[in-house]
C-alpha cells in the first residue's frame, strides 16, 4: 500500500467500536486522527487534547477521569485507544548532554508528561476497552528509552521517563491480561518524525517521516498485534526493541 492511502477500516474498527487519540492535537496525534477518521461512523473517532470537548489535561487526574467518563458515555465498545502525548524540549529545557545540566524541574516535568501521564491514561481508559474479543491501549514511548540500546549517553530525562512508561506498560500489561485476556498495551516507538519536537534534532542519514507516514505505520503495526505481544515495545515496523 503507498504512503498516504488510507488503511480504513482497521481489523479492530470494522464492526463496532470507537478509537480514542489523546494528543490529537499534536503532529503525529493529527495524522492518527485524519486517518482513523476517514470512512469512520460519526462520533466512533474521539480526539482528546487540551482544548477538546471535553478538554484532557494530560498533567490533571480529574480532566482525565471527565474524558473517560464522556467516552463511556457514547455507549460503544471500546476496541483502540492512542496515547500520542510527549515532552522533549519546551520551556527553557532542552535535552541534556551531560550530567551537569541535569535540572530537576527539567526530570520532574519529563516524567510528569512521559510517564505519569500516561499511567493516569491506562488507569482511566483501559478500564474501558471493550471486555470481548481484541481491543489495544497504545502508547508512544521512543527507542532512546531502551537502556539495552542506549550507546550514546546524554538525554537523561527523556531517556528515563521513557523508560519509566515502558515499565509502565508492561506492568499494566499483566494486569489487564487477568481481567480482559484479549486486550493488548503495547508501548510503540514511532520513528523520527518531521514534528516540533524532533525538529531541532534532526541529522542527516536519519530516516526522517511525515507525520502521515509515521501514522500509517504505527496503524499498520497496532493492527497486526496480538494478545501474546500485550506488554511489549515495538518500533514503526513492528520489530521489537530490546528494554
Amino acid at each position: 500500500m503507498p504512503v498516504g492511502s488510507p488503511i480504513l477500516p482497521l481489523a479492530l474498527l470494522q464492526n463496532d467500536g470507537c478509537a480514542v487519540v489523546v494528543g490529537s492535537q499534536g503532529a503525529i496525534g493529527g495524522a492518527l486522527l485524519a486517518r482513523l477518521a476517514v470512512g469512520a461512523r460519526p462520533g466512533s473517532i474521539i480526539g482528546l487534547h487540551r482544548a477538546s470537548s471535553p478538554p484532557l489535561d494530560l498533567l490533571d487526574e480529574a480532566s482525565i477521569a471527565r474524558t473517560a467518563s464522556h467516552v463511556a458515555s457514547i455507549g460503544m465498545p471500546v476496541r483502540l485507544v492512542i496515547d500520542a502525548t510527549g515532552f522533549l524540549h519546551g520551556g527553557g529545557f532542552l535535552p541534556e548532554k551531560a550530567l551537569n545540566q541535569i535540572d530537576p524541574v527539567h526530570m520532574a516535568r519529563a516524567f510528569a508528561i512521559n510517564a505519569i501521564g500516561p499511567a493516569l491514561l491506562m488507569k482511566h481508559l483501559l478500564p474501558l476497552l471493550s471486555p470481548d474479543g481484541r481491543s489495544v491501549f497504545a502508547t508512544l514511548s521512543a527507542k532512546v528509552g531502551s537502556i539495552g540500546d542506549n550507546q550514546l549517553g546524554g538525554w537523561y530525562a527523556y531517556r528515563a521517563s521513557k523508560a519509566a512508561l515502558n515499565q509502565l506498560v508492561h506492568t499494566a500489561a499483566i494486569e489487564l491480561k487477568r481481567r480482559k485476556p484479549q486486550a493488548i498495551c503495547v508501548a510503540l516507538h514511532p520513528g523520527t518524525v518531521d514534528s516540533g519536537l524532533s525538529q531541532p534534532f534532526g541529522k542527516a542519514g536519519l530516516d526522517v517521516q511525515t507525520p502521515d507516514q509515521a501514522a500509517e505505520r504505527l496503524l499498520a503495526v497496532i493492527d497486526g498485534l496480538t494478545p501474546a505481544q500485550s506488554g511489549g515495545f515495538f518500533d514503526y515496523r513492528g520489530e521489537v526493541l530490546p528494554w
